[in-house]
């Protein structure tokens, strides 16, 4: 059986058909600085670097001190990676396969 996302709509489907024919870094950063802001770009950035954090077992301080993250981002966070979709452990360990 498939993955059945509560997110699944006909524009959200395009706009990840867009994501997975980027080619390569730069035009990762091309697509994204058009599509969303510096602030949103960033706090993306953020909450990726917080669960490779999450996934080494860092304390919350040392994830802080580290990321700049509030405690409030680092635990909804730590709910997706413990009660999420799964999509946090599934990149963090494809990427660790590479």
């Amino acid at each position: 059986m498939a993955y059945q996302s509560k997110l699944q709509t006909t524009d959200v489907d395009e706009l990840f058909e867009a994501m997975i024919a980027l080619q390569d870094k730069e035009e990762c950063y091309r697509f994204f600085e058009d599509l969303v802001t510096v602030k949103e770009l960033q706090a993306m950035a953020q909450r990726w670097q917080v669960a490779k954090c999450l996934s080494k077992k860092m304390t919350y301080m040392d994830i802080e001190a580290t990321t700049g993250a509030s405690a409030a981002t680092i635990s909804r966070i730590n709910r997706c990676m413990s009660y999420g979709s799964d999509g946090y452990k599934h990149m963090i360990d494809k990427l660790a396969k590479k």
